[in-house]
């Protein structure tokens, strides 16, 4: 959409009474929550395997001892 053409969306919804500005005002944030909606279905599965090179070779139960020792200063 244009600069234009969105000004004069503007323009037409100045003039309209405050019943249909809010009713417009309505109509417009359940359009966008319904496209925000549909932009959240991912899900966090889709992480799985993510950096596992970075953990391969790495004994779990030292890691967890080094890590834990460091809590204490």
């Amino acid at each position: 959409m244009s600069a234009k053409e969105y000004r004069e969306l503007l323009d037409r919804a100045a003039h309209l009474n405050a019943e249909e500005q809010l009713r417009l005002l309505a109509d417009l944030a359940a359009i966008v929550r319904d496209r925000s909606s549909t932009r959240r279905g991912r899900s966090i599965l889709e992480l799985k395997g993510l950096g596992k090179d970075v953990w391969e070779g790495v004994e779990v139960e030292a890691y967890l001892r080094q890590e834990r020792s460091s809590w204490n200063g």
